[in-house]
């Protein structure tokens, strides 16, 4: 029975308080912390049901790349005749996929944060951060076994004479892929966060992430962007993510460090908006659903 005492507002005696987050930011990463345990149990309801009731199961992260690999070697470079910088086709092509696999399958799946978490999200507290991080872990398994596809055909090429080679920015993999999980963590709560009251974005998605595959040097090597157009088209985060990952694997990339720069700097302020704008519209969220 409660006291009088707790009846009017004296939270004293308890263990835990759950108070409305002051300010914009309001990240506890403590807090998150402690709801580990719960992030893991995310990462295995996601990750069953993504391929509950399938026949290949898992066997799709190889399937999807390889075949768009496949695709684009024909289309972009036996029709085409895109220039890949030296760089055997289909090793350039499969490079760009294994990265823009994880960045556009993360960005759609924590974009749709709220709107698929909302029952939920009303009947229990919890850190909804704890939701995107999961995905983001999920699909680091979807990026380790496309990246072992990648190292299969890389290893096949460089015994058969291809000109590849590593070079001492294999040293930044893990750097690359932890600006690529905050990246793709930022854009996609900033989104779900703008789709509780902008429906039409959940729709427009798919055509964004269309658009922005081919703003980005997947099909095509930086080298072939033009000089007056670099300085902005290098602020797209991707750019230098994708051609970090060739330059460390494949030995070619026209990437700078001023490029680096650039896209590190940007994804540092879209994980802060992001952050800052989920935070705000979760108080929120449930009177607007």
């Amino acid at each position: 029975m409660m006291t009088d005492k707790n009846v009017t507002g004296d939270d004293s005696d308890w263990d835990m308080v759950i108070k409305p987050q002051a300010g914009w930011i309001g990240l506890d990463l403590g807090e998150l912390w402690r709801y580990r345990d719960l992030v893991g149990l995310f990462v295995k309801r996601d990750f069953v049901a993504l391929y509950k009731q399938t026949v290949l199961g898992p066997l799709w992260y190889i399937i999807q790349p390889l075949f768009t690999t496949l695709v684009f070697t024909v289309i972009f470079g036996k029709v085409a005749k895109i220039p890949t910088d030296s760089i055997p086709p289909f090793l350039f092509y499969l490079a760009g996929n294994v990265m823009w696999g994880y960045f556009s399958t993360t960005l759609t799946a924590t974009s749709n944060t709220f709107n698929q978490n909302a029952a939920i999200f009303g009947k229990v507290y919890f850190p909804r951060l704890t939701v995107p991080l999961a995905v983001i872990i999920v699909n680091f398994l979807q990026f380790g076994i496309q990246f072992c596809l990648f190292l299969g055909f890389y290893f096949y090429f460089m015994v058969n004479g291809a000109p590849v080679f590593v070079t001492s920015w294999i040293w930044t993999l893990p750097l690359l892929l932890i600006q690529m999980a905050m990246l793709s963590f930022g854009f996609g709560i900033l989104i779900s966060s703008l789709t509780t009251k902008y429906k039409d974005l959940r729709f427009a998605m798919a055509f964004i992430i269309q658009l922005w595959m081919y703003a980005t040097p997947i099909v095509y090597p930086l080298s072939q962007i033009p000089d007056w157009l670099r300085s902005y088209y290098v602020l797209n985060p991707m750019v230098s993510l994708v051609e970090g990952f060739r330059l460390a694997f494949l030995g070619r990339s026209a990437l700078c460090f001023s490029d680096v720069i650039s896209s590190v700097t940007v994804t540092i302020l879209v994980v802060f908006i992001g952050v800052a704008l989920f935070n705000r519209i979760e108080k929120t969220f449930m009177d607007t659903v």
